[in-house]
């Protein structure tokens, strides 16, 4: 089993944590989002320079606005799009929201993934 640490920081420091580790040279890995129960969910920040990780914790409840990061890590639009749909998450300042459509493949499919406790669908567009 591996040791896995990850530093415990709050939602206003999640974008200057991410803009240090941008200025630092730190890639960021991916963001990992854990449904805790009872309306309680955390956010796992990865980041890898030179086969070194550091992991930063965000804990939060349900229907919190989080801020994006996909500003200063492009990328991390496509995995805060993905726990919006996923988890119904809400982020704010994103530079391209899918507006939880992001796994549909055609307007009207309802979307389905493992882990996922909600489901979304978007209704057809009525004729006038």
């Amino acid at each position: 089993m591996s040791n896995f640490e990850a530093t415990s920081i709050s939602l206003d420091e999640i974008r200057s944590t991410a803009r240090e580790m941008y200025d630092g040279g730190w890639r960021l890995v991916t963001q990992t989002a854990v449904d805790r129960g009872d309306k309680r969910f955390e956010l796992l920040y990865h980041y890898d320079k030179d086969l070194v990780e550091k992991h930063f914790r965000v804990s939060f409840t349900q229907g919190t606005i989080v801020p994006s990061i996909s500003d200063i890590y492009f990328a991390a639009l496509l995995v805060e799009n993905e726990n919006r749909d996923l988890f119904g998450l809400e982020y704010d300042g994103l530079v391209l929201d899918f507006n939880r459509s992001f796994y549909l493949e055609e307007a009207g499919d309802p979307m389905t993934a493992p882990f996922c406790k909600i489901s979304t669908f978007t209704k057809p567009k009525v004729e006038v």
